[in-house]
């Protein structure tokens, strides 16, 4: 799969790599782009449609359908010459460098991550559920398989703008998100308690609280007072009743994934009894390697081990894991393969973590520095910096944006190259720290940003920025003897700057 937004010089590049030979697009933006690459593409010989068009070479597939015989006979036959070990996709995801890698997923992988979570959930041919992430990715495909499997009925959201309205439509009982639709549901609530009377503040406070007191009791199997409980309902009836409506009515949890997820967010949906499971797992894992369950869940952790993969922590504490669910290598690259494979075969997640008394997982820290962003996104800022410092104005660049709803950036100026905008502008005799606050420079220094960001796709483009006032030193700690930028004693430093970028 490849999405919809992957830009051209990286469409061009995976198509060739894995050698394609067939390709099927939808839209008409999808087919530019492909015809625009068409000279680029060694082994492609086909393009085939899911929408009606013109072009000649391109072929419609309710045509290719429609001539082509079917027989049951010959399908089953193919079926059963598949082995469980057989490749069954190539998923690319980004790496450190930006040059995507193709995860090799076996049929093993998919039907591992599904038995794993047939032992997690029970889902009945009656519940439905509404997708809306990108169907190139690899939560959203095990889903689907899984669903196969069980029968419940699956809906597709027609997009993220009318996610809220497909949700009234369709009333789902359970969903699949990442954490960023929670911060915007999370958001509308707090903003609508602001903007709220004394009372009615007061009454949401109360409710709140008493739905924590609920959540704490539920996770750590305690009991719940007759009293608390009739209070509770009045709680539901008053305050989490709109919350529950406006998600449809019948919703009974949410899968969380993709990115983490906010441990007070976790919280205030339990306390409106909205329980919200987070899980985690990569492309190389096939998803879901721990996850929280119904009857065991803990916030601020992504649960506990699931069914057919062990995990354990290196010395630095890096997660590494091996099971049937766990890729077998990157497509056509060995080197990428045994960089991030142990010797005893533990794939190497590039993630720092640790179990709590009861085998609950929590992630504490990233060893890649791989931005994921509030809505799952992985991007490899390194790249975005680059690009950056291609223009000589940038001296050094630090993107940030992990957790977040979009990139920003901490930026310093090239002081000769400061000079010469401030000549050229006319600006007058100033010296560096006056001109990196001068709003002239702000501007010119917006406007070629922003040219950049044209050559990135819209996910990784830098929506805001600072020019710091001093450069980024060893002697501070802010760089490491090979000047590289530590990103952790950067954010520390300047973080006031960075969450103002996020205050609405």
């Amino acid at each position: 799969p490849i999405y919809h937004s992957t830009l051209p010089k990286d469409v061009a590049y995976i198509l060739n790599h894995c050698q394609a030979e067939i390709a099927f697009i939808e839209g008409t933006s999808q087919l530019a782009k492909i015809s625009s690459l068409r000279s680029e593409l060694s082994y492609l010989k086909k393009i085939i449609s899911f929408d009606k068009v013109s072009q000649e070479e391109v072929f419609p597939f309710k045509k290719i359908i429609k001539d082509t015989p079917f027989h049951l006979e010959n399908f089953q036959a193919l079926i059963g010459a598949i082995d469980l070990k057989d490749l069954a996709t190539v998923v690319y995801t980004s790496g450190t460098t930006g040059q995507p890698k193709g995860v090799a997923l076996t049929h093993e992988c998919f039907s591992s991550e599904i038995d794993a979570l047939n032992q997690i959930f029970d889902l009945s041919e009656g519940k439905e559920s509404l997708l809306f992430l990108p169907l190139a990715h690899i939560l959203a495909r095990a889903l689907q398989f899984y669903q196969l499997t069980q029968g419940f009925i699956q809906a597709y959201a027609e997009s993220i703008d009318k996610l809220l309205e497909n949700i009234k439509e369709i009333k789902p009982h359970f969903m699949v998100s990442v954490p960023r639709i929670f911060e915007k549901i999370y958001a509308k609530v707090m903003g609508d308690f602001e903007s709220a009377p004394f009372y009615k503040k007061e009454v949401f406070k109360w409710a709140v609280a008493l739905g924590k007191k609920r959540s704490r009791a539920r996770q750590n199997h305690q009991s719940f007072s007759m009293l608390d409980q009739m209070q509770y309902q009045v709680a539901q009836r008053l305050v989490f009743s709109k919350l529950h409506e406006r998600l449809g009515g019948r919703l009974e949890f949410f899968i969380s994934g993709g990115a983490p997820l906010s441990q007070e967010i976790g919280e205030f949906f339990d306390a409106a009894n909205i329980l919200i499971l987070e899980g985690y797992g990569l492309t190389e894992t096939t998803a879901a390697i721990t996850c929280n369950k119904l009857d065991r869940y803990r916030f601020g952790t992504v649960g506990p081990i699931v069914a057919n993969v062990e995990i354990k922590l290196a010395r630095d504490k890096e997660i590494l894991v091996r099971g049937a669910h766990v890729c077998k290598g990157y497509y056509r690259n060995e080197e990428a393969t045994q960089e991030s494979f142990t010797p005893d075969g533990f794939f190497k997640t590039g993630d720092i973590g640790e179990f709590d008394d009861k085998g609950f997982l929590r992630i504490t820290d990233r060893k890649k520095d791989l931005i994921v962003t509030a809505a799952g996104k992985n991007i490899a800022p390194q790249y975005i910096e680059n690009l950056l410092k291609t223009d000589a104005v940038f001296s050094q660049v630090m993107v940030h944006g992990d957790r977040r709803k979009f990139l920003s950036a901490l930026v310093t100026l090239n002081p000769d190259a400061l000079q010469e905008l401030a000549r050229v502008q006319n600006l007058g005799s100033f010296d560096y720290q006056q001109l990196v606050r001068h709003p002239k420079i702000f501007e010119m220094v917006k406007k070629r940003i922003e040219e950049k960001n044209k050559q990135l796709a819209s996910y990784e483009s830098i929506k805001r920025f600072s020019i710091l006032a001093d450069d980024f030193t060893i002697d501070r700690g802010e760089l490491t003897p090979t000047l590289k930028i530590k990103r952790k004693v950067v954010s520390e430093k300047y973080k006031g700057i960075l969450d103002s970028f996020y205050q609405e």
